[in-house]
């Protein structure tokens, strides 16, 4: 006889799959943030890649900004560049610089986002993570734009947005638009001669 008393048993292993899942999704995205993270400390790394020139802090950008649970150094980095470009290139260099430094850090959230949304459920800990998922549950596109024109917490937005099933286009294009705004600012006032004021802002900053 064929015995029925335990038909759940597949699902059981089904559902602990599932649990599995999210964790070990974390866990990579810890990996490659932390490796990352290093790989952006690398003075001669940083070197080679502001050879690139624009391009360069496009990458600068991308990298510092998928570097979640973990101090930034975007900002420092591309306000030097700024600084030395504006003799050459007046405002426009700065400008461009913004811009491309907005346009890698919309996708390097990504990374946070990937981790919210696989991990929802593991991560919600944290008392700043839960008011952080209630504001964009409440105000949406208008918390990640706010969140996004300042330095501190925008990896956990993007961890709540992840969870919240946030759709990811319009995540990403709330990003660029307002770290793009605040790049683009930081930048130019750096060039102009305030990179003093903001000292303390941007090496916090991703």
């Amino acid at each position: 006889m064929v015995s029925n008393d335990n038909p759940g048993g597949v699902e059981d292993r089904g559902g602990k799959g599932k649990k599995l899942v999210p964790l070990l999704t974390i866990v990579i995205v810890i990996v490659i943030s932390v490796t990352l993270y290093f790989f952006s400390r690398d003075p001669a790394v940083v070197a080679r890649l502001r050879s690139y020139g624009y391009a360069g802090t496009f990458l600068i950008s991308l990298i510092g900004n998928a570097t979640i649970f973990l101090p930034g150094v975007v900002l420092p980095i591309l306000t030097g560049f700024s600084i030395v470009l504006f003799p050459v290139t007046g405002l426009l260099g700065p400008i461009i610089i913004g811009l491309t430094g907005g346009t890698g850090a919309a996708l390097g959230e990504i990374v946070g986002y990937t981790a919210g949304y696989s991990g929802r459920g593991v991560l919600g800990k944290s008392h700043i993570y839960r008011r952080l998922v209630a504001w964009v549950e409440r105000w949406g596109s208008l918390a990640i734009f706010i969140f996004a024109l300042v330095p501190l917490f925008f990896d956990l937005v993007g961890l709540a947005a992840g969870a919240l099933r946030f759709p990811l286009w319009k995540f990403i294009l709330v990003c660029w638009l307002g770290r793009t705004i605040m790049y683009v600012f930081v930048m130019m006032l750096a060039s102009l001669g305030w990179e003093s004021v903001f000292l303390t802002f941007i090496g916090v900053g991703a």
